[in-house]
């Protein structure tokens, strides 16, 4: 509870010095216009594993490669697999298209690093309000759902996460509400409250999951910024401690770090994360690596937007 307290303490600290920076500027004389929508919050609809507040415009077809490589140090990394480069973890290809200005709905295919592998995904993503620069909205909330298939056959064992009787225990739900806030051109910070329901599990392991993401974006040049994002699943102490122990293996927090390149049509992220799988039903719930035992890897995501008809509107 006390992380919670401090990212709430924080975003309050933000929020008093975005306000006063309003105010200080029509002191100058620069009056902004009455609720001009804030744009370009981040620059993706994605960050480094969790999702941003972005959406896409109308009539846009948003293409996305997502890659997860192996360990870079530790015992699984080093020469021997040149540093990660040999392995690949998890890999997710995925398209997005937009209904409409605040409405998206997108598809994906992804290998999985859990024992769910062969993943289908079907989400939609809707803008339900946009921050102004007046402040009379402070903040932007986008809401995200998805639901996902596992492919893979069936395991005979059981007590596996696998051992599905029907296409019904295959289907795992995600829901999130990404609260997020621009403070200046340079800084923006979210907030994403999530839900997961694993219609199946490997014994003793929990259907239902709460986790509390963070994310951030620093610009520190014209077409370059930081950017981070970090989630707490809530997990129920007895499973966690029974599953750790079965299973012999921890579980640990998901922190994602990376670089962020605009090159025109198309935003590059060189990404470091302790997480080995890319859909937030599994980088959330089985996250087994640590960055301080250097159980850390690099990937990369490359997003392409592509616009489906001839219009004159285009995102800032």
């Amino acid at each position: 509870m006390k992380r919670i307290y401090s990212i709430i303490l924080l975003s309050t600290g933000f929020s008093s010095f975005s306000f006063a920076q309003s105010d200080l500027e029509k002191v100058l004389g620069n009056p902004v216009a009455p609720d001009q929508k804030v744009s370009a919050t981040f620059k993706a609809i994605k960050l480094i594993n969790g999702h941003s507040n972005e959406t896409i415009f109308k009539h846009e077809l948003n293409f996305s490669v997502d890659h997860r490589f192996g360990d870079i140090a530790g015992k699984n990394g080093g020469i021997k697999n040149f540093f990660g480069l040999d392995q690949s973890t998890d890999i997710r290809i995925g398209f997005d298209y937009g209904l409409s200005d605040k409405l998206s709905v997108g598809i994906a295919r992804a290998k999985g690093a859990t024992a769910a592998t062969q993943l289908y995904e079907g989400n939609l993503k809707y803008r339900l309000m946009e921050q102004t620069i007046n402040d009379r909205v402070p903040v932007a909330i986008t809401l995200f759902g998805s639901a996902t298939a596992s492919a893979v056959k069936a395991s005979d064992d059981l007590t596996s996460a696998t051992a599905y009787k029907s296409f019904q225990d295959r289907l795992t739900y995600v829901v999130q509400g990404i609260i997020a806030r621009k403070f200046n051109s340079n800084f923006s910070f979210a907030i994403t409250p999530t839900y997961i329901h694993r219609n199946f599990t490997a014994f003793n392991d929990q259907n239902d999951l709460f986790a509390l993401g963070i994310g951030g974006r620093i610009k520190f040049s014209k077409r370059m910024a930081f950017v981070a994002d970090y989630f707490l699943p809530f997990r129920n102490a007895d499973k966690k401690k029974y599953l750790e122990q079965i299973n012999d293996q921890k579980f640990y927090n998901p922190l994602g770090i990376g670089l962020e390149i605009e090159t025109g049509g198309h935003v590059f992220h060189l990404n470091f994360t302790n997480a080995t799988a890319i859909q937030e039903s599994q980088f959330i719930t089985d996250t087994h690596s640590s960055w301080l035992k250097n159980q850390y890897r690099w990937g990369f995501s490359i997003a392409r937007r592509f616009s489906m008809v001839k219009k004159e509107k285009a995102k800032n």
